[in-house]
């Protein structure tokens, strides 16, 4: 059986954001099956990583924004501000999906594990999520 529900984010200002308990909270887990999360917006991307430590939220920031900073001379699709060609590279690199196992009526995350919203934009409005529960 498969289920498909669209959520909705609180906004988020730009930067990596744990949102495992704001995406839990939307939904309702089975008892097994794999929980598919989709992102709809390509300036934004969604991912599985560090949840315990917030200097990795704020590393991640650093090193996307080292690696494909605003302003470059050689853009072209400007007319949306200097934040939104970056933010759809930034959300290619990182993708708009993760699949995350159930077993028992959780997730099954590692230890230190946690589900992102990366935010690229400086000023984005909340975020939509398909959700596909595959049973």
């Amino acid at each position: 059986m498969v289920k498909h529900q669209h959520i909705q984010l609180e906004p988020k200002k730009r930067g990596y954001h744990i949102i495992t308990n704001e995406v839990l909270s939307k939904i309702e887990l089975p008892q097994n099956g794999i929980l598919h999360l989709f992102i709809l917006h390509t300036s934004a991307g969604i991912c599985i990583n560090e949840n315990a430590d917030p200097d990795v939220l704020t590393d991640f920031e650093s090193i996307y924004n080292h690696i494909v900073p605003e302003n470059l001379p050689f853009l072209k699709h400007t007319v949306e501000g200097p934040d939104d060609m970056p933010a759809h590279i930034k959300a290619s690199m990182v993708g708009s999906s993760v699949s995350i196992p159930i077993s028992n009526g959780k997730m099954i995350l590692g230890t230190w594990q946690g589900i992102y919203l990366c935010e690229f934009r400086n000023r984005a409005s909340g975020r939509k999520l398909v959700v596909t529960i595959y049973q």
